[in-house]
C-alpha cells in the first residue's frame, strides 16, 4: 500500500491563491516594471555608447545634477526650517496668514516660476528697464546685471518652488515638540538661537531630512526649469541622447545613473530617520507657547517669512496673470480648450486608476498577511522617487515593442491593421502617471485603513459580508475623505508633470503642461500664460486641501 502524508486542510488553505494577494502582487509588478525595464535596457543596449558618454557628456551632466541637487536641498532646508521655526514658535504681524501663505508656492510648477523670473528680470523686463530709465543707462554694457539663464538662477527658482516640502514637515515637527525641553534650556540661560540650535533643530532633524530628500528628488526630476535655463543635467541628457541622437540604450544608461542617485537619496533619508529617533515619555506633553515678538524683531520675522512667499508665489502669479490679462481671447482658443480637455481626461483617469490600485493593493496586503506582498508594498514607492524622464524610457521602449508585435500579429492573422493601440493613445501617459504617483495613493490608503478599528470589519465578516463587501460597506464610508484627498493630489501632480508627458504623449497631443512648455520655449509667454494660469488654479485647490488637512 502506497502511503502518503495527509496534511490538514488548513495547510493547503494557507497556500491557496487569494484574489486580493495575487492582485496586490500583480499591481506591484506593474508599478516596478518600468524601473526593471530601464535597468535591463541599460545593461543590454543595442548600441552601447557608455564609453562615449563617460568620455564626453556624462561627467558634465552628473556634476551639474549633483550641484543643483545639493544646492537646492540645502537652500530649501534653510528656508523651510527657518520659516517653520518662526511661525511655530513666535507671534508677529501677519504670522497667522503667513503660516498658510508659505504653502502656496507648491501650487506653481517650477518651470512656470522659471518663465516668470526670466520675463521679470531679463533685459527687456520691468526691472532692467526701470534701472536704465532711472540711471540713464543706454545699453547692457553700461551696467552689470546677474545672468538670468544660469545654474544659479535655476537653483533659486527650484528652491522657491520646493521649500514648502521642508516647511510642511518641519512645522509639524516643531509643533509636536514638548515645551519642557525648551523651558529647561531657557532656565539654563540658553537664548532663542541656542534653544533652536540645541533643542528644536535636533528633534526636528528627521522631518527636515525627509523634506530635503523629497526636494532633491524633485530637483533631479526637473526638466522644464533646467531646459529653459539651458542647464545640462542628467534629465535633460536623456532627452538629448534619445530624441536628438536617437539612441534609446544611451538614454536608458543615463536613466540608470539617475536611479542610482535616487536610491542613494531614499537610503540616506531612511538611515537618517532610523538613527535619530526621539520619543515623548509622557502622554501629557505640553506644547511650547508661542512667544510674542515686538518692535524690530517682529517686523524682521514678518519680512523673513514674506520673502519666500513673494518670490515663490506672488512674483510668478503677477507676471503670468499680467500676460494672461493681455491675452484673454486665448482662453477660448481651440488649442487651449483641447489641451484642457486632454489634461482633465488623462489626469482624471490616471488619478482614479492610481487610487483604486493603491487601495486594492494595501487592502490585499493587509488581508493576505503573506511575506511577498508585504515586501513588495514599500518597494512600490520607488516610482515616486523615479523622475518622469526615467519612467518614460522604461515605459515607452518595451510598450512600443509590445504594441508593434501585437499589431503585426493581428495583421498577419486577419489582414487588418489596428495601429498602435497603447503608444498611439493616452494609455502610456496614464500608466506613467499611475507609476509615478502610486506612492501618494498607497500612502493615503495605508494610513486611512490603519485608522479603522479592526472590530468593525470583523463584525461585518461575522455577519456574512465578503471581503469585497467589507471594503465597500465598512472601509470606504470611513475613509472616503482620505480617498478624495488622494484623488485630488494625484490629479494635480498629473496636471503638472512635464518630462513623462513630453516623452509619452501621442503625436499632436497637447496637455496644459506641454502647451506651456512649448509656447514658453518659443519665447511666447503671452500664449503660454492662459495655460499656466489654469495649472496654477488647479494647484491652488490641492494646496487648500493640504492646508485643511494639516491644521
Amino acid at each position: 500500500m502506497n502511503t502518503k502524508t495527509i496534511r490538514h486542510p488548513k495547510y493547503f488553505l494557507a497556500f491557496r491563491p487569494n484574489l486580493w494577494s495575487v492582485g496586490a502582487v500583480l499591481i506591484a509588478l506593474v508599478v516596478l516594471s518600468p524601473i526593471i525595464a530601464v535597468v535591463w535596457i541599460a545593461l543590454s543596449p543595442a548600441d552601447n555608447i557608455w564609453p562615449h558618454l563617460l568620455a564626453t557628456t556624462l561627467p558634465r551632466y552628473l556634476k551639474t545634477t549633483l550641484i543643483s541637487m545639493f544646492a537646492v536641498g540645502i537652500l530649501s532646508a534653510c528656508i523651510g526650517t527657518g520659516t517653520a521655526w518662526l511661525v511655530a514658535r513666535y507671534r508677529f504681524p501677519f504670522s497667522g496668514w503667513l503660516e498658510w501663505l508659505l504653502l502656496l508656492p507648491l501650487s506653481i510648477p517650477a518651470y512656470v516660476g522659471a518663465y516668470a523670473l526670466v520675463d521679470f528680470l531679463e533685459f527687456a523686463g520691468p526691472v532692467q528697464t526701470a534701472m536704465r530709465e532711472v540711471f540713464g543707462w543706454a545699453s547692457s554694457r553700461d551696467y552689470w546685471f546677474p545672468e538670468i539663464r544660469s545654474l544659479n538662477a535655476a537653483i533659486i527658482v527650484l528652491s522657491a518652488a520646493l521649500y514648502p516640502y521642508v516647511y510642511l514637515l518641519a512645522r509639524a515637527a516643531f509643533r509636536e515638540q514638548s515645551g519642557c525641553g525648551h523651558e529647561v534650556a531657557q532656565s539654563l540661560g540658553a537664548g532663542p538661537f541656542k534653544r533652536f540650535w540645541k533643542v528644536g533643530l535636533p528633534l526636528a532633524r528627521p522631518a527636515i531630512a525627509a523634506g530635503a530628500a523629497i526636494v532633491m528628488m524633485e530637483t533631479v526630476n526637473d526638466f522644464g526649469t533646467m531646459d529653459y535655463f539651458a542647464v545640462q543635467t542628467l534629465t535633460t541628457g536623456i532627452f538629448t541622447v534619445w530624441l536628438e541622437s536617437s539612441n534609446a540604450g544611451g538614454a536608458a544608461q543615463i536613466a540608470m545613473v539617475i536611479l542610482i542617485l535616487v536610491i542613494f537619496l531614499v537610503a540616506l533619508e531612511k538611515i537618517s530617520r532610523n538613527r535619530v529617533r526621539h520619543y515623548n515619555l509622557s502622554n501629557r506633553a505640553r506644547p511650547v507657547e508661542r512667544t510674542l515678538l515686538r518692535g524690530g524683531h517682529a517686523w524682521a520675522a514678518t519680512i523673513v517669512c514674506s520673502v519666500p512667499f513673494i518670490v515663490g508665489f506672488v512674483m510668478p502669479v503677477a507676471v503670468i496673470s499680467s500676460h494672461a490679462w493681455g491675452n484673454l481671447d486665448d482662453f477660448a482658443a481651440k488649442g487651449l480648450v483641447r489641451a484642457l480637455g486632454n489634461t482633465l481626461v488623462v489626469g482624471g483617469i490616471a488619478a482614479l486608476v492610481t487610487v483604486t490600485a493603491g487601495l486594492f493593493m494595501v487592502y490585499g496586503v493587509r488581508l493576505s498577511g503573506r511575506r511577498i506582498p508585504q515586501l513588495l508594498l514599500p518597494i512600490t514607492t520607488i516610482g515616486y522617487a523615479a523622475p518622469g524622464a526615467v519612467l518614460g524610457v522604461g515605459i515607452l521602449i518595451p510598450l512600443a515593442a509590445t504594441d508593434n508585435a501585437v499589431a503585426d500579429a493581428i495583421w498577419s492573422a486577419t489582414g487588418y491593421d489596428i495601429g498602435l493601440v497603447m503608444t498611439g493613445s493616452a494609455f502610456a501617459l496614464v500608466l506613467a502617471y499611475s507609476v509615478r504617483f502610486f506612492a501618494i495613493a498607497q500612502g493615503a490608503a495605508d494610513a486611512a485603513l490603519g485608522r479603522v478599528s479592526p472590530s468593525l470589519p470583523l463584525a461585518a465578516r461575522s455577519l456574512g459580508r465578503t471581503l469585497g463587501g467589507t471594503l465597500k460597506d465598512v472601509y470606504l464610508p470611513l475613509i472616503k475623505g482620505s480617498v478624495g484627498s488622494a484623488l485630488l493630489l494625484v490629479f494635480v501632480d498629473c496636471v503638472k508633470e512635464l518630462p513623462a508627458t513630453l516623452l509619452l504623449r501621442p503625436f499632436n497631443y497637447e496637455t496644459l503642461a506641454t502647451r506651456v512648455h512649448q509656447q514658453a520655449s518659443l519665447e511666447n509667454l503671452g500664449d503660454a500664460a492662459p495655460s499656466a494660469v489654469l495649472i496654477i488654479l488647479v494647484g491652488l485647490a490641492a494646496v487648500g486641501l493640504l492646508a485643511r488637512a494639516n491644521r
